[in-house]
């Protein structure tokens, strides 16, 4: 299995093992908002954080971790240029597999101003991008953020996550994937069950998005256990808990 968008330097040691022993092999630790991001100096420290830090402890328990490396919504600094320039340098790490998780939250004017300007670069670079859709006014914030996401980039190059049932059918005839995060207040496992079941499995990623909100780092594992109790294909189960992230991150 494959937990495809986690904030591991939020998580205790110890989650990186209990997802290694329920059989999740791979993460994708995305960069966010993790304290307040006040300069630039602390958005590059929380990256490299991540590259130096987090990479190492998940790998002492067994689980690979790749990177997603940006300026989340929440993230954005008075001297952001700072990061937009060292971007294309840390992304040529070995295990960044994406930029990410940038988006909206708000809409503001900086916002979208640094949105398009990371997927300008993903596209120059043609480089994976994750995303990211906000809890508040989550349906207005996806219609501006696919509107911007077509302007901007190629959307098959591009991962929607947070998808839910307030915006799967604005998303679904989507060109890029689809993530769905299985985690308390967001989607339980049978709601993830649901949708798949209505929508099918070529399009969508799981993840568990666990960070210092409510979390669990099980959330692959036990929607995996919830799809098989509803006797989903053994391939079914692949595609979005392996397959479909290996075969768009490449890895």
């Amino acid at each position: 299995m494959i937990d495809a968008h986690i904030h591991a330097d939020t998580r205790p040691y110890e989650d990186f093992e209990t997802m290694a022993v329920a059989g999740v092999e791979s993460a994708i630790t995305c960069a966010h908002d993790p304290l307040k991001m006040s300069t630039s100096a602390v958005v590059l420290d929380h990256i490299h954080r991540l590259m130096n830090n987090d990479v190492k402890r998940a790998a002492e328990n067994g689980l690979k971790l790749y990177l997603a490396l940006g300026i989340h919504p929440r993230s954005i600094t008075s001297d952001f240029e700072v990061i937009l320039d060292k971007l294309p340098s840390l992304l040529e790490h070995e295990d960044v597999v994406a930029i990410g998780e940038i988006g909206l939250e708000t809409t503001s004017s900086a916002e979208k101003d640094v949105f398009k300007r990371q997927l300008q670069l993903a596209q120059e670079l043609e480089k994976k991008v994750i995303v990211h859709t906000p809890r508040r006014n989550k349906r207005e914030v996806t219609q501006i953020t696919s509107s911007i996401i077509h302007e901007n980039i190629n959307p098959a190059l591009v991962l929607v996550d947070h998808v839910d049932n307030s915006i799967i059918d604005l998303m679904i005839g989507f060109e890029g994937m689809l993530g769905i995060t299985v985690q308390p207040q967001k989607m339980s496992p049978q709601d993830a069950v649901n949708l798949l079941d209505e929508y099918g499995f070529e399009k969508f990623i799981l993840d568990s998005d666990m960070s210092s909100s409510p979390s669990n780092p099980l959330s692959v594992p036990k929607t995996v256990h919830q799809m098989k109790l509803a006797g989903f294909e053994a391939d079914e189960i692949e595609k979005v808990s392996r397959g479909n992230a290996s075969n768009f991150y490449g890895i």
